[in-house]
C-alpha cells in the first residue's frame, strides 16, 4: 500500500477552482489536526492532513493513537445558515463518508453511534467533531489504513482495531484522502444547503441504512457513573440516540453524554 502523500496534486483536485475546499494542506507531524485549524482563523472547508500526529485526541479528552501509516485529517467549517442545534451532525456526516470510502473498497463498513467506523466488526475510525467558540466545527478524522501491530490495544470502548488494509484493501493514501474529502464536500453541502436539516438531506436515512447500532442491546455509560440499558431503538434527526431503556421508557442520550456505548 503507498503511503505517499502529494500534497500538491491533492491540492490540484480538491481546491477551488478545481474542487470544494479553500485551501489544504499537508505536514510530516503535528501534535493534532483539530487543535492546529480550531486555534486558526483559517476559511470555511480549510483541510489539515498529518502523516502523524503526537498528540492526537478521541473523545473526552482519550488520546488516540495517530503512527505514521494511518490517515489523520481535520476539516474546518463555517456552516452559516445552519442553527447551532444541528452543527452536531457534522460528526455523523463524517461518518458516512468514511462508509462511502470503505466500501468502494470493498469493505464492509458500518457506524457505531455516535464516531466509530466499523470495518468487519472492529474499528477502523474514529471521528471528533469540535464546536468553536466562534461557532465553526472543525471534523477530525482518524483512519487506520495500513496493517496494525500485533501488539496494538483494543480501543477504550473494548472494540478490537482494525484497518482498511486488515480487511484486505489496497488502496494508495493519497487516492484514498482525495476519495473521503470529496466525499464529505458533497454530503455536507447538500446538508448544508437544506440548512441542517437531516431528514431533507438525506443523510439521516442514510445514516440509519449504515447503523450498527440501531436495533442492538446496548448499555450506556453516562457522565457521573450513571448507566442505561436497553435496546437502541433510532436516531433522532437533531442526531441523538434514542434508547428504549429496561424501565420501558424511551431515553434520549446525546453524543456529549456518552462515556461509551457498548453491546450490552
Amino acid at each position: 500500500m503507498t503511503t505517499a502523500l502529494d500534497a500538491e496534486e491533492l491540492r490540484s483536485r480538491l481546491v477551488a477552482p478545481n474542487g470544494p475546499y479553500a485551501a489544504l494542506d499537508v505536514v510530516a507531524s503535528t501534535p493534532s489536526t483539530n487543535a492546529d485549524l480550531a486555534s486558526s482563523s483559517a476559511a470555511d472547508r480549510t483541510v489539515l492532513i498529518a502523516l502523524e500526529q503526537t498528540a492526537g485526541q478521541g473523545r473526552r479528552g482519550r488520546s488516540w493513537s495517530s503512527p505514521e501509516g494511518g490517515l489523520y485529517l481535520s476539516v474546518l467549517f463555517r456552516p452559516a445558515g445552519v442553527p447551532a442545534a444541528r452543527l452536531p451532525w457534522l460528526n455523523l456526516i463524517a461518518g458516512l463518508a468514511l462508509v462511502r470510502v470503505a466500501q468502494s473498497a470493498g469493505v464492509e463498513a458500518s457506524l457505531k453511534w455516535p464516531n466509530d467506523l466499523l470495518l468487519g466488526g472492529g474499528k477502523g475510525a474514529g471521528i471528533l467533531s469540535e464546536i468553536t467558540a466562534d461557532g465553526s466545527v472543525v471534523v477530525g478524522i482518524g483512519l487506520n489504513v495500513a496493517k496494525l501491530p500485533a501488539d496494538v490495544q483494543p480501543a477504550p470502548g473494548g472494540l478490537a482495531p482494525t484497518s482498511l488494509e486488515d480487511q484486505g484493501a489496497d488502496l494508495d493514501r493519497g487516492e484514498l484522502a482525495f476519495r473521503l474529502l470529496v466525499e464529505l464536500a458533497g454530503l455536507e453541502g447538500v446538508w448544508r444547503k437544506n440548512g441542517g436539516d437531516a431528514e431533507e438531506s438525506g443523510v439521516l436515512e442514510e445514516y440509519v441504512e449504515h447503523s450498527s447500532t440501531i436495533g442492538q442491546r446496548v448499555r450506556v455509560e453516562l457522565a457521573g457513573g450513571l448507566e442505561l440499558l436497553g435496546v437502541a431503538q433510532r436516531i433522532e434527526p437533531d442526531g441523538t440516540l434514542t434508547v428504549r431503556g429496561d424501565d420501558g421508557q424511551d431515553h434520549g442520550v446525546s453524543a456529549g453524554d456518552v462515556v461509551h456505548l457498548r453491546p450490552a
